[in-house]
């Protein structure tokens, strides 16, 4: 664990000066409705993200403008803490090392509440301090709707000129036995990320249909954004796929007042 932090903190100081292609902050919802063990999926399921091959090789595909990482957790206004600070991600140690911190990150004590807006700000806040990335990402994982603090829609509009982009991450309810309103909700809850909460030009919600499915949705989501082509097999290029809640459910309405 030492040695992890340490490395971690190499990689901090090393990318103060430089350029990179792209900031990832990735938000993590720890409030009242995630339990011990989703709360344990959650962070080994980004871990695992991170260790795939696929995920990887598109992060380390050029480490002369590397991609750069930070790590939060999030629940009601005020709430936040840091799990990893920024880190440049140049070779499979540096993904390892972080992936080994995250698998021994331990669930400290948070609000149950929900302050969605308030973690929109605080990974704005972030990426703020990388200026001269190419590109900035916030990474926004979620399994229910605010209600704390700053309403979405209020931060969403006063970030439309930050140059940043929010893309969300949905996550239902598990249980096997919920039948179709494990769909239900989850698309709900997609269409109020897709209203309130994601931001700039081709901002996107992928979709978890619980918490065992998060390292699936995670990994779509960093291949998403690290490059949306990729080569088939033949060599022709194809835009990579997420998961639609319209395609499992239909379109699902939206109450405007939420």
């Amino acid at each position: 664990m030492i040695r992890a932090f340490a490395a971690i903190l190499c990689l901090v100081a090393s990318s103060a000066a430089s350029e990179c292609r792209q900031a990832l902050a990735l938000g993590l919802d720890v409030s009242g409705s995630v339990d011990s063990r989703e709360y344990r999926l959650q962070l080994d399921g980004l871990a695992a993200a991170l260790r795939r091959p696929e995920v990887a090789e598109l992060i380390l595909a050029d480490t002369t403008t590397p991609v750069r990482l930070a790590v939060y957790e999030w629940s009601e206004t005020g709430h936040q803490r840091l799990l990893l600070n920024w880190a440049e991600l140049r070779s499979a140690r540096d993904l390892e090392d972080i992936s080994s911190l995250l698998n021994q990150t331990e669930r400290s004590s948070a609000p149950r509440g929900t302050a969605v807006g308030s973690a929109m700000l605080f990974g704005e806040e972030l990426l703020s301090q990388q200026p001269r990335c190419w590109k900035r990402t916030l990474d926004l994982s979620g399994d229910g709707k605010h209600n704390l603090g700053p309403h979405p829609r209020q931060v969403k509009s006063t970030l439309q000129s930050s140059g940043i982009t929010i893309n969300g991450l949905v996550i239902g309810t598990d249980g096997s036995n919920l039948g179709d309103r494990q769909y239900v909700q989850v698309g709900e809850l997609s269409a109020y990320f897709n209203a309130w909460v994601i931001l700039g030009p081709n901002a996107f919600v992928e979709v978890a249909l619980g918490f065992e499915a998060y390292e699936e949705a995670m990994t779509r989501k960093l291949i998403r954004e690290l490059e949306g082509l990729a080569l088939s097999d033949n060599g022709e290029f194809v835009r990579t796929r997420s998961i639609d809640i319209a395609d499992l459910v239909g379109p699902v309405p939206f109450d405007p007042a939420q």
